[in-house]
């Protein structure tokens, strides 16, 4: 086991017998506590609606551990530790009440950091609830996803957090920047002068970001339809992607120097001409159909489906980033759900060479690509050209 310094705190996961918390938050918190990076004395509480025995939503969390951990990672030993040191209690969110028992729970001796994997409209009664009982001094708040429907609204929702804690012990969530390979791009741009010499409009010729899912909505109808692919995905992981190929160096690697270089690319961003949007956005459903030989049902057949609903479940655009870098090269995202295979990649077209010197009956020279795959194996390619092999060839 890895020895940390981290201080122990109580984790407190609002929203804990949801989809999220069940699929990726509690698996997340096991394999830190495999990797020995939560202190013995870390205490866990799942909160949530439900009501009933304690035990009951404790085996619920059990059995979803069992299913999503890998079977490599998942230890017996490790598991029961994990689950010693969790403790489940019902409660209502919007009831002012019910913030006092929370309190007893967490006690006075522990700093809290308080996770809302809910709807982004409880995110204010939570903060409220938690000051109220006088929590807040103490605690950190995790933001997941969406913040919001639109502007207006999450600013909305950020003015009501920031009335009870202060930015310094505020976080927005996005898991896609905890992959690894996400992770290694600022590395792999500016501690690389091979590439970052390259990195602008001279030498790239276009970006593609490319996060195709094989699930569909699994049975979470009532959020994804308010959402649609739009506000699910390219509004968070995929603009999150874009700017970290496109920012500039950040002046260090504190959180505030690279937010401030995100912020200059999504300002110079191009904004979409409403009427060029049929040339420059395009929208989708997934109907029925196979996948990996299962059948699968189409969006508007799901469970508890708006048959007239025009959600979209696929989305493609181009867009440009309007600076001195990049001038000129189109950024292509494009995210679906139900598609033939799981895929997350950044593709970076290189321009061909501005002069051909070989065969005319040769194929034309492509340009170089850089390859960074994100999931489902995490790698990174060159893609260059050679000669090909033999006696014959020229």
């Amino acid at each position: 086991m890895t020895s940390t310094s981290v201080e122990p705190c109580t984790f407190a996961l609002f929203g804990a017998l949801g989809d999220l918390a069940l699929r990726k938050l509690f698996p997340s918190l096991y394999q830190l506590d495999r990797a020995g990076l939560l202190p013995a004395e870390t205490r866990l509480l799942a909160l949530a609606r439900e009501s009933g025995e304690e035990s009951r939503h404790l085996a619920t969390i059990a059995e979803h551990l069992r299913r999503h951990v890998p079977g490599a990672e998942l230890e017996e030993g490790v598991l029961q530790r994990f689950l010693a040191r969790l403790d489940y209690l019902s409660m209502d969110f919007l009831q002012a009440e019910a913030y006092a028992a929370l309190a007893d729970r967490v006690g006075e001796a522990q700093r809290l950091i308080a996770y809302f994997a809910t709807p982004a409209a409880l995110y204010e009664p939570i903060c409220a609830g938690l000051a109220e009982v006088g929590l807040a001094e103490r605690t950190r708040v995790v933001l997941e996803k969406p913040i919001g429907h639109d502007l207006a609204s999450s600013r909305k929702v950020n003015d009501a957090v920031a009335r009870h804690f202060p930015e310094d012990r505020t976080y927005r969530i996005d898991h896609y920047l905890g992959k690894e390979t996400v992770q290694n791009l600022i590395a792999l741009r500016f501690a690389n002068s091979l590439f970052e010499t390259q990195w602008n409009q001279n030498h790239i010729s276009h970006v593609e970001i490319t996060v195709a899912e094989q699930v569909g909505i699994e049975g979470r109808w009532g959020y994804f339809d308010k959402a649609g692919q739009l506000r699910d995905m390219i509004q968070n992981h995929l603009l999150q992607l874009l700017c970290l190929i496109a920012m500039d160096p950040p002046s260090d690697l504190s959180a505030d120097s690279i937010r401030d270089e995100k912020v200059k690319v999504l300002k110079a961003l191009a904004p979409i001409d409403a009427a060029q949007l049929s040339q420059q956005v395009v929208r989708g459903q997934y109907v029925a159909g196979n996948i990996q030989g299962k059948a699968v049902p189409g969006y508007l057949e799901e469970d508890n489906a708006n048959p007239r609903s025009d959600t979209e479940t696929f989305v493609a655009l181009r867009t440009e980033v309007r600076n001195w870098r990049w001038a000129g090269v189109p950024f292509y995202l494009r995210t679906g759900k139900r598609m033939p295979e799981k895929l997350s990649q950044i593709v970076i077209h290189f321009k061909a060479p501005p002069h051909y010197i070989f065969a005319a009956e040769q194929r034309p020279l492509i340009g170089n690509k850089l390859i960074i795959r994100l999931q489902p194996n995490e790698s990174i390619a060159l893609q260059v050209m050679t000669k090909e092999q033999g006696l014959d060839k020229g």
